[in-house]
């Protein structure tokens, strides 16, 4: 603890400093409780978003085999059906820190000649649009979550340090320059009342 004059104005100074982090104290609070419900929100949408794409990911494995043969009688590389060209995003607020949210993705799809492919091809290109879209969704959701969660670790460190740290070296402070003011105030005291009798007796001896 640092060391503090024991005045008056240092008491003010200490009084005023604990008013403040008393009263910034609780709108911290809130909000460290308003960013750990907004983790869980959306480290719940993670794990839906997770679910959703293992299954479309069950839904492809059907076709895997599919996709190994038929496509190559056809020259169609499985990587060319379906291409994410883009991944439309824009910024929100969630608790006061701006994050990314999902808006749209965009694709392009390989020309298909019905004649020359299968008839499930239409469908695994759905689906594996749907997993690329999935994905995308995922990754943005993850980039809320390391925002609000790098967030939340700097407003949980600050109420520990008001709560913890400041506020009660503020109360052992004040209570320092107290019982030095206190001292130094009995001590006046007593030697007013010892020059007085000093004067007295000085009095005395003159008369």
């Amino acid at each position: 603890m640092a060391k503090v004059k024991k005045t008056k104005n240092a008491l003010k100074s200490q009084r005023d400093s604990m008013s403040r982090f008393e009263r910034f104290l609780p709108t911290l609070e809130l909000k460290k409780q308003q960013l750990q419900a907004e983790v869980r929100h959306v480290d719940v949408a993670i794990r839906q978003k997770t679910a959703e794409e293992e299954a479309f990911q069950q839904r492809l494995r059907a076709w895997v085999k599919l996709f190994s043969t038929d496509l190559e009688v056809s020259g169609l590389a499985m990587a060319d059906l379906v291409r994410l060209t883009e991944v439309r995003r824009s910024m929100g607020n969630i608790a006061g820190v701006n994050v990314p949210t999902f808006e749209e993705a965009v694709f392009a799809r390989a020309p298909i000649d019905y004649f020359a492919t299968p008839p499930w091809l239409e469908d695994a290109a759905e689906v594996l649009e749907g997993l690329m879209r999935l994905r995308a969704e995922r990754l943005i959701l993850e980039d809320q979550r390391r925002l609000l969660g790098e967030e939340l670790r700097i407003t949980s460190q600050r109420v520990n340090l008001f709560e913890k740290v400041k506020i009660p070296e503020c109360k052992e402070n004040i209570r320092v320059i107290r019982i030095a003011l206190g001292d130094a105030q009995t001590a006046g005291v007593a030697r007013a009342k010892m020059a007085k009798g000093k004067a007295g007796d000085l009095a005395s001896a003159v008369t």
